[in-house]
């Protein structure tokens, strides 16, 4: 069990990458696909790992690619290692493969090599303790975070040679043109403490990937009714940009967004970006001390539709403070 931590998820890049990818142009014997990664919300400090390789495995019978293959049936996207933290893509992407062309057919499998990794999550002390895999430096830009100790390993018991099954909403079938896939590392579901007090996490990856076009997002706007004024705490004036959003997923797993208001208008806003299809309820984290009445009343669940916006207006109609 991944034991809740409270922080806000910081956003963080979407880099072009360099990939591993024929010459070959698309066309009715190819296909260009293009790969990207992000997460969804967990409550874990840093999930850092580094992937050495991604490759499609073919598959069996009638239209499994053959030509562009190693001598273990592998067609390489990328064999450049790339390290992320995982943490800071929960509403972002980093694009790993740009447009490879690959041979069309069917696959059987895609999969992600990963080569080691660390887990930064919060003690009962309040300090920060590192979790990582045997002999794993992380490189520039990635170093275990400032004055955290190395408290224990990291196990991956399924990060072989072989690599990490990706599971493919539909499966992968390629025919031509372009595809585009998200691939979503669920943090939450992937980490988690090692059984008894053998002071240690163990990676099980869950990955899962779907056609990019077919996320959506939540949109939030969050304005004070009429007549109503956010009260004073402790000497502080409390204003709507004080307030989270809070969005939870079905399995319970929580993403967190600041209120902004970029335009100016008195209407603060939150979007949270690349969500898979499904249900999802959306809160307010308060400040200390702050108590209010909102319309529609909290929580409010949306459902998330493939290639659509969920909107969310919040109306807070009396808040009062302690």
């Amino acid at each position: 069990m991944i034991r809740r931590l409270t922080h806000a998820i910081a956003l963080s890049l979407a880099v072009l990458l360099p990939v591993a990818a024929c010459d070959d142009g698309p066309g009715p014997d190819n296909t260009r696909i293009s790969i990207r990664l992000t997460d969804a919300a967990g409550d874990i400090e840093a999930a850092v790992v580094t992937i050495s390789e991604i490759y499609l495995q073919g598959g069996d019978g009638e239209g499994q690619a053959e030509g562009e293959t190693d001598a273990a049936g592998r067609v390489v996207l990328r064999d450049e290692p790339v390290t992320t933290d995982l943490v800071t893509l929960a509403n972002d992407i980093e694009t790993l493969v740009e447009g490879a062309v690959v041979p069309s057919g069917t696959y059987a499998q895609l999969r992600f090599v990963i080569t080691g990794g660390y887990v930064a999550v919060e003690n009962a002390q309040g300090d920060i303790d590192v979790f990582a895999t045997e002999g794993y430096e992380p490189p520039a830009g990635f170093e275990f975070p400032e004055g955290s100790e190395v408290a224990g390993t990291l196990q991956c018991p399924s990060c072989g040679q072989s690599g990490l099954k990706v599971n493919v909403s539909g499966g992968l079938v390629v025919d031509g043109g372009e595809e585009d896939l998200l691939v979503d590392f669920d943090v939450a579901e992937s980490f988690g403490h090692g059984a008894g007090k053998s002071g240690h996490w163990v990676m099980e990856p869950v990955i899962t990937a779907t056609d990019l076009d077919a996320v959506g997002s939540v949109h939030v706007a969050v304005s004070l009714g009429t007549d109503v004024t956010l009260p004073v705490i402790g000497n502080v004036q409390i204003g709507l940009g004080d307030l989270e959003v809070r969005l939870i997923n079905e399995d319970g797993n929580a993403e967190v967004l600041a209120l902004t208001d970029e335009d100016e208008d008195g209407t603060f806003e939150a979007e949270f970006m690349f969500l898979l299809p499904g249900s999802y309820q959306v809160e307010l984290a308060l400040p200390a001390g702050l108590t209010i009445d909102t319309e529609p009343a909290l929580p409010l669940t949306l459902d998330v539709e493939a290639g659509a916006t969920a909107e969310a207006e919040i109306s807070l109609i009396s808040a009062s403070g302690a």
